[in-house]
């Protein structure tokens, strides 16, 4: 009897396609749950074309990590409240 992908979390998604690397199931599930490129956020390179970094995308992606990680550690927190 095959698992119930629906009811997975990602996490346990992920965790039964590296086991299961044959079933292609869980992958298609976990990509119709990703964000649609029309709601996702784009940064430019953080690099030329010649390897040169462009300290301004950086900085911007950077900011953006730092306030995602803030946002979970705030969920986290609220959840366990």
């Amino acid at each position: 009897m095959r698992p119930n992908f629906e009811a997975m979390t990602n996490k346990e998604l992920i965790a039964y396609a590296l086991a299961h690397r044959e079933d292609v199931e869980p992958l298609r599930i976990l990509y119709s749950r990703r964000t649609p490129d029309s709601e996702a956020t784009w940064y430019g390179p953080m690099v030329a074309e010649d390897g040169t970094p462009i300290e301004e995308n950086i900085r911007i992606a950077e900011e953006a990590i730092r306030q995602r990680i803030e946002q979970a550690n705030q969920s986290k927190q609220d959840s366990q409240s």
